[in-house]
C-alpha cells in the first residue's frame, strides 16, 4: 500500500443546543478514566483519530497544538508513538504510520485540510482494530462533534475493542445529543471515558489529553510525577485512579 510523503495512507474499508461543560461532567470523566491500565507491552502507543470534516475547522488548528503538548509531555517519561487516523469528504479516512517525534506529527497535520461530508467513525474503529490486531495499543483518543452513522454497527466495533484490551478516551465538541448517546456508549463497551469540551474549555481538554497520553506510557508513577510539576489534568485522574 502506498505511502505519502507525510506517512499517511488510505485505510482499507471493513464492513462489519451546545452547553459549556460542566463539573459534573469532567467528573464522569474521571469516574470513568479510574479503572483504565495501560496495556502491558503496548509501547506507549496511542491512536489519535480526529473528524476532519468542514465542522471542524474552528478547532482543527487546536488538535495540532494539543498533540504537541502530548508528546512533549510523554516524551518525559518513555516515549509516545501516535497514529494519527482522520476522515473528511466524500469516503476519505486515511491512517499515518506510527509517529515518535511532534514535529512530523505536527508536519503530516498542516497538510490536512477540512472538507465537507459525513462523519466515518466506523473507519476509524475498523483502522483501530486493525492496528490492534497488528501490534499491542495502549488507547484510542477520539475528537469529534456528531455522528451519522448506524449506532449498531460502531458499537459492534467498539466492543471488538473492548474485547481487546483497548480503552477508547471519546471527546465531544459541543452537546450533539445523538453523538453524545454513541459516544457514551463506546466509551462503557471499551471501559473507556467520554467527556464534552467546548472552546471555553478546550485548555481543559489540553490537560486531560496530556494526563492520558502520560498515562498510557508510564501509568500511575508518571501520573504522579506529572502532577508534582503542576499538571492539572493528572491532578485531576489522580483523584480517580488508584495504582495497579
Amino acid at each position: 500500500m502506498a505511502k505519502s510523503k507525510d506517512g499517511m495512507v488510505e485505510t482499507p474499508l471493513r464492513q462489519g443546543s451546545q452547553s459549556p461543560s460542566t463539573v459534573d461532567d469532567v467528573s464522569a470523566f474521571l469516574e470513568k478514566a479510574k479503572t483504565i491500565k495501560p496495556q502491558p507491552g503496548s509501547g506507549g502507543r496511542l491512536i489519535f483519530a480526529l473528524d476532519a470534516t468542514m465542522s471542524r475547522q474552528p478547532t482543527w488548528d487546536r488538535a495540532c497544538h494539543i498533540q504537541a503538548e502530548m508528546f512533549q509531555e510523554a516524551g518525559k517519561i518513555g516515549g509516545l508513538k501516535i497514529k494519527l487516523v482522520y476522515f473528511r469528504g466524500f469516503g476519505e479516512c486515511r491512517a499515518s504510520r506510527w509517529f515518535e517525534r511532534s514535529d512530523e506529527l505536527a508536519r503530516a497535520m498542516s497538510r490536512i485540510s477540512v472538507q465537507g461530508g459525513r462523519t466515518q467513525i466506523g473507519k476509524v474503529l475498523s483502522a483501530a482494530l486493525q492496528s490492534a490486531a497488528d501490534e499491542k495499543i495502549a488507547a484510542v483518543v477520539y475528537v469529534g462533534d456528531c455522528m451519522e452513522e448506524d449506532v449498531d454497527m460502531l458499537c459492534d466495533k467498539a466492543g471488538q475493542l473492548g474485547l481487546l484490551g483497548v480503552p477508547m478516551f471519546l471527546f465531544q465538541e459541543g452537546r450533539d445529543a445523538v453523538a453524545e448517546q454513541a459516544f457514551r456508549e463506546m466509551a462503557r463497551l471499551t471501559k473507556g471515558a467520554y467527556c464534552p469540551f467546548d472552546a471555553g474549555s478546550a485548555q481543559q481538554l489540553a490537560e486531560l489529553l496530556k494526563a492520558v497520553a502520560v498515562f498510557a506510557t508510564g501509568g500511575h508513577k508518571a501520573l504522579q510525577a506529572l502532577e508534582k510539576k503542576g499538571g492539572q489534568g493528572a491532578r485531576l485522574l489522580l483523584q480517580q485512579i488508584k495504582p495497579g
